[in-house]
């Protein structure tokens, strides 16, 4: 009776995750941490990412502008950024550029003002 209910436990254990290599389709979120400048809007909230098979999106503490890339093939390096315009006319680009590591997403951000580093999680 009782290695029945053992038997009953195991069967509905959860799978343990994939490494973030080989299984990295889905919702990342993570906390941006300011490493130089003023990253006083990017570290506000949490960070968000998500990678598809065609498209990945970055969007910096959930705000309203993402960046956008395409994952490489074998999922192995990440490159997502957009490029605005500033009232005076300059451009100002946000790129962000990760790579998986163990069961996470490491990756660095970066505009003209703020550099940051970010560990994502499922």
């Amino acid at each position: 009776m009782v290695a029945l209910g053992l038997a009953g436990v195991l069967a509905f254990t959860p799978p343990a995750a994939a490494d973030a290599l080989h299984d990295p389709k889905g919702l990342w979120t993570g906390q941006l941490v300011a490493d130089r400048g003023n990253c006083t809007e990017e570290t506000r909230d949490t960070s968000t990412f998500q990678v598809g098979s065609k498209t990945l999106t970055f969007t910096p503490a959930d705000g309203s502008v993402p960046l956008r890339g395409r994952p490489e093939k074998g999922y192995a390096h990440y490159h997502a950024e957009v490029l605005l315009q500033q009232p005076s006319g300059a451009a100002y680009p946000m790129v962000f550029e990760a790579h998986p590591e163990g069961k996470t997403i490491v990756g660095i951000y970066g505009t003209p003002r703020c550099r940051a580093h970010i560990v994502l999680k499922r």
